[in-house]
């Protein structure tokens, strides 16, 4: 498995059809959570995300059986888009999803917790389907207005945003 500090890296280009593999699975996880009233699977959405913002696809399941069997088992092209966008739109679905996890067991409120994860179906199927990636829009709007530095997305210049 490495070092450490290589299986807590965040990976950089990132292949882009992994990324909507990902995000194929969790729309339908989070579907099948909303519908089947499966409250348990919040935590266990929280923690995909969390993997994927400290290590990419090491320590997610998602993330692993994207990159590691879905995309080659699918022959999915490789479309290399830059990294660091992908991460703070994993870490965008943690917030999501660790905010819903408080909602349904800290307050009781599945109402409140599966309207939030609602919000985060429609965004992780704006990426499964169109390949639109709100959060890297986010984060390079953020870059232009220098709300995030230029040294922090260095490695964005020579790759696009992931269809941003």
């Amino acid at each position: 498995m490495g070092s450490l500090r290589e299986v807590f890296t965040f990976p950089h280009p990132v292949n882009e059809y992994a990324a909507r593999t990902v995000a194929s699975m969790v729309a339908v996880l989070s579907i099948l959570t909303i519908s089947l009233d499966l409250g348990w699977m919040l935590p266990v959405l929280a923690y995909g995300f969390a993997a994927r913002v400290l290590t990419g696809p090491t320590l997610s399941p998602l993330g692993s059986l994207a990159t590691r069997v879905l995309v080659p088992v699918l022959n999915l092209p490789e479309k290399n888009v830059a990294g660091p966008p992908k991460q703070f739109a994993q870490a965008v679905g943690l917030i999501f999803t660790v905010s819903a996890t408080i909602l349904y067991f800290g307050f009781g409120s599945a109402l409140f917790a599966y309207s939030v994860l609602g919000v985060l179906v429609a965004f992780a199927t704006l990426e499964a389907v169109f390949g639109f990636c709100a959060g890297c829009f986010v984060f390079g709007q953020l870059l232009r207005v220098g709300l995030v530095s230029e040294e922090a997305c260095e490695k964005c210049s020579d790759l696009s945003f992931g269809s941003a």
